[in-house]
């Protein structure tokens, strides 16, 4: 019988997923919290604009509130939720997964533990995801990594479930290329520390990434963030490795290691006017994934006892933009580098 599929979390990532699933013949159900979208969604279809060419894919689409009226109960879960949405969300869906389903987190953050808690180790499986795309309109996503250059990182969460990624790597094919991999959490910590570097600090700019990097003094406070994130990870046990498909990298060095891995992030997979995910929350009037990305850094470096002041710093500013005290805008450089220098 066909695996059954929820897409649970239909934006800019989740739709683009999710409408090659259905493209591939899989039978699936995007799961969404966007009113409009979902009605889009079920009025005209889920529009996927890629690279030279714009796809319009008939889905089945439902509102969080009629996943109620469910009935036969799913083989597998993407999740797409925002890191903070995990817990709430995947308790959403847990009865309607099947006794030998698998929860998948297609997400930033370190939530393979929330879910795991939810669903249980032996059903979870962690991710890392390269894939750049936005959402401004329902029904509408703007996808600007085509499925050739997408990349996904799989493992289990125990070794139950990591005999079972191939069952996942299979259906996550048809959207990008696959990497199963035997430490799923030290690879997620290794996305978590380009994105320390990247996701927020750019957007407290309200510039694009690239643009963003160009500003003196940038490139280097996202650089020594990334460090603080590495120096963390490995202090908390985890291991440098490759991701995105990288290969050659030091993996002896740390602070040689993220030069490559922000490198590579900048001159491979973005594009010039690629708008990070945090600041397109914050175009949205939204909060974002500073606490699970840099505020994770710090708080992990206070119970080893250290500091993380580029993190910290990070945070404290995002906050103050979330709070409606200050307004994200190239000037805030100077709340960067130039509060850090001193």
């Amino acid at each position: 019988m066909p695996k059954r599929i929820a897409v649970l979390g239909s934006g800019a990532q989740g739709s683009g997923v999710g409408t090659d699933f259905v493209r591939a013949g899989y039978d699936v159900t995007f799961i969404e919290q966007w009113p409009a979208h979902v009605e889009a969604m079920r009025t005209h279809g889920l529009r996927v604009n890629l690279p030279g060419e714009s796809i319009l894919t008939p889905v089945h689409a439902i509102h969080l509130c009629e996943v109620a009226t469910l009935r036969e109960k799913f083989d597998l879960v993407f999740t797409l939720v925002k890191a903070y949405d995990t817990r709430w969300s995947v308790e959403l869906i847990a009865p309607y997964l099947a006794d030998d389903g698998l929860v998948i987190g297609l997400q930033n953050g370190m939530t393979i533990d929330t879910v795991a808690d939810v669903v249980g180790a032996h059903r979870t499986i962690g991710s890392v995801i390269e894939m750049a795309s936005n959402m401004y309109e329902p029904g509408i996503a703007n996808r600007q990594t085509p499925t050739s250059g997408s990349w996904f990182a799989l493992g289990g969460y125990d070794s139950t479930a990591q005999h079972r990624v191939e069952e996942v790597a299979e259906v996550l094919r048809h959207a990008g290329s696959v990497q199963i991999v035997d430490d799923i959490r030290s690879s997620k910590w290794m996305k978590l520390v380009v994105n320390a570097g990247e996701l927020v600090p750019s957007a407290i700019l309200n510039l694009p990434l690239n643009d963003a990097v160009q500003v003196p003094g940038m490139h280097d406070f996202m650089l020594e963030a990334c460090r603080e994130a590495v120096h963390t990870a490995v202090a908390t046990g985890n291991r440098m490795v490759p991701i995105f498909g990288l290969e050659g990298m030091d993996l002896a060095d740390p602070d040689r290691f993220v030069v490559e891995l922000l490198d590579a992030v900048l001159t491979q997979f973005s594009s010039p006017d690629t708008r990070t995910t945090v600041l397109q929350d914050w175009d949205k009037g939204r909060h974002s994934e500073v606490d699970e990305v840099n505020g994770l850094v710090v708080d992990e470096q206070a119970k080893l006892g250290g500091t993380a002041p580029y993190n910290a710093l990070t945070v404290e500013i995002a906050h103050r933009i979330e709070r409606g005290e200050l307004e994200a805008r190239p000037e805030n450089v100077e709340l960067l580098v130039g509060h850090v220098a001193r």
